[in-house]
């Protein structure tokens, strides 16, 4: 699973969704896709704008966790 930072460096930052979006020209929705960790798809000009506003690399914004086994093994 991939899990998303962005509402930690929002919180960082003290902004809102409203605030990154206008400040990214990404699309609210978008903004708060991945905020809720709910996003299945991404651009790369999203990442790009996101890592420009944070300051940070692609690897602070996403971090990359194994699946866990849900069956009970």
């Amino acid at each position: 699973m991939v899990r998303c930072h962005l509402s930690t460096l929002m919180g960082r930052d003290k902004l809102r969704i409203s605030d990154v979006s206008r400040l990214t020209g990404l699309n609210r929705s978008t903004v708060s896709s991945l905020y809720k960790e709910t996003a299945t798809r991404l651009d790369m000009a999203a990442i790009d704008a996101l890592c420009k506003l944070f300051r940070c690399s692609v690897g602070e914004l996403f971090e990359h966790l194994p699946d866990v086994d849900r069956s009970g093994s």
